[in-house]
């Protein structure tokens, strides 16, 4: 009897050494960790966003963890119209039947079925010997083949598992009808030299292997994940399992955007291509970000904020000579919009000039010497100068003012379910007080609706970040602001042990500098931006 989800024909496609497919497990591995959870509708939304990344295998969940699993996982196989759809499954027909279930209605669906292999997880976690790993895994992959249109096989902590078992587990899942291998560093405990050793004896020793696909799926616990997956692509693997900002258990998992522009970048090194579409890789890490609430490192490669920023002198002047220079890459490849050199301590005259040039500012030598020296100074209290500090060094304005508004009194109410308002009231250096009300969607939006009633000011706010900058119950939280002016953005910091406060301190300090910058002369329109 013919299974009817079953191709039996692989498509053009699915040649293994013409494309490596993408694996994402960003809403399984990556969202079990702690802190990354997401509910139904962020799991779909990010969903739809890695399906329109170009992601090959989307890995939903695990049904039979729980309801609502199954839930995210049948409403994304529903849903998601180009991607094959995976559910995780146990070597137990429990488990298999539930993702079964919840893949009924997916255009292309996937069971992917795991079972511990190495003699520590066969001891210790299953009890089992060797011929009843075997029977178990062939079992369950033909319970699964007549669920969905294909099976995966992952044999858990396959490299702490003998290579000559392992070969033995995966020829006969081949027979039994699986159609894609995955040998994961389970724990991150191996290397790359190890990786490549271990896929070409699998290789070579697993029969039928021309007709599977072999995969990799590699965690960080030593910092290793991606050199461990290229490393298994360079020895045939055309599959790897992979998270956005490499979120998951313990150290997290392989970095999808790394893989993919290392794979990008090293082209003719590696040999092969994928289906992601690279220029969305940041737009996809800025969603994950919003929705669980955690950011990226700074210096994380491909999407962090300093992937594409310099703020040395001798990098920034090489830059403005050559992108080559010092980046192997576009920032454009992966979405983001620009270089950025980052105006700091360690800049120099070139990046400097170049700033103030597309500010509008045309110093000559003399002017630009006292400039710089000013820029120096401020440089070694601040770690980073800004483009209004600029502005004001370049018209000789002091970028430290303070003035002309301080809060007098300020006055917040916000319910649960409802509108918040905001009362302040506000002190001008010349002696008159303002004061002003509003309400808005919450505490911050009330707040800042205050300040522009009592200032005059348009704040367009198009970031904000608040952190904590000390410990204990009496913490400081640290509030910045970036508002859209025009062609410019303007930011404004400010630290109180009432996040609220600490807003509104912000909110003035750009209120206070674009006051400051439209009392000065009056500037020439800034010219555009300036793009390397």
């Amino acid at each position: 009897m013919k299974n009817p989800h079953r191709q039996d024909e692989r498509s053009d496609d699915d040649v293994v050494d013409a494309r490596v497919r993408i694996f994402d497990t960003t809403l399984r591995d990556g969202e079990q960790a702690p802190g990354f959870s997401m509910d139904r509708r962020a799991k779909l939304r990010m969903a739809q966003a890695l399906e329109a990344l170009g992601v090959d295998i989307l890995e939903a969940g695990f049904p039979q963890a729980s309801p609502d699993d199954f839930a995210a996982v049948a409403e994304i196989a529903r849903t998601l119209k180009n991607a094959t759809v995976c559910g995780l499954a146990r070597c137990q027909p429990g488990d298999i039947d539930s993702a079964g279930r919840a893949l009924e209605g997916a255009a292309h669906s996937r069971i992917h079925l795991f079972l511990s292999t190495s003699p520590l997880h066969r001891q210790h976690k299953l009890n089992m010997s060797k011929a009843q790993v075997i029977d178990t895994a062939v079992a369950a992959i033909e319970r699964a083949r007549w669920l969905c249109h294909e099976v995966e096989f992952s044999a858990e902590d396959a490299l702490r598992t003998e290579p000559e078992f392992l070969a033995e587990v995966f020829s006969a899942a081949v027979a039994a009808g699986a159609t894609t291998l995955n040998a994961p560093d389970t724990v991150g405990y191996t290397t790359p030299a190890e990786m490549t050793e271990l896929f070409g004896y699998l290789r070579r020793h697993v029969q039928g292997a021309d007709k599977v696909v072999f995969s990799s799926h590699c965690h960080d616990d030593l910092g290793m994940a991606v050199a461990n997956t290229l490393a298994a692509v360079s020895a045939g693997a055309r599959q790897v399992e992979c998270t956005i900002n490499g979120i998951g258990e313990r150290a997290g998992n392989a970095s999808l955007e790394e893989i993919v522009m290392a794979l990008k970048v090293r082209a003719p090194y590696f040999g092969v291509d994928t289906r992601i579409d690279t220029r969305k890789l940041y737009p996809t890490s800025r969603l994950l970000t919003q929705l669980t609430g955690q950011g990226v490192p700074r210096n994380k490669a491909i999407v962090g904020e300093n992937a594409f920023a310099h703020e040395s002198g001798i990098h920034q002047h090489g830059m403005l000579k050559h992108r080559g220079t010092y980046e192997i890459m576009s920032p454009q490849d992966v979405g983001i919009a620009e270089t950025r050199l980052v105006l700091g301590k360690h800049s120099g005259r070139a990046a400097l000039r170049q700033r103030l040039q597309a500010l509008g500012h045309q110093p000559d030598d003399a002017a630009m010497e006292a400039i710089l020296a000013r820029f120096k100074a401020l440089a070694d209290k601040k770690r980073e100068v800004h483009d209004e500090d600029l502005e004001a060094i370049a018209l000789g304005l002091d970028p430290e003012a303070a003035g002309p508004w301080r809060i007098v009194q300020l006055n917040t109410n916000s319910h649960l379910g409802g509108s918040a308002s905001a009362s302040v009231k506000l002190r001008h250096d010349d002696g008159h007080d303002v004061g002003e009300a509003a309400i808005g969607d919450g505490p911050v939006d009330a707040v800042l609706r205050a300040i522009e009633r009592a200032t005059g000011a348009d704040l367009a706010l198009t970031d904000f970040q608040v952190r904590a900058v000390s410990e204990g119950g009496d913490a400081q939280g640290q509030a910045q602001l970036t508002v859209r002016q025009g062609e410019r953005d303007w930011r404004g910091h400010g630290v109180s042990t009432d996040i609220i406060e600490a807003t509104a301190l912000a909110a003035l300090a750009i209120v206070n500098r674009l006051q400051r910058r439209t009392e000065s002369a009056p500037l020439a329109p800034p010219a555009a931006r300036a793009h390397l």
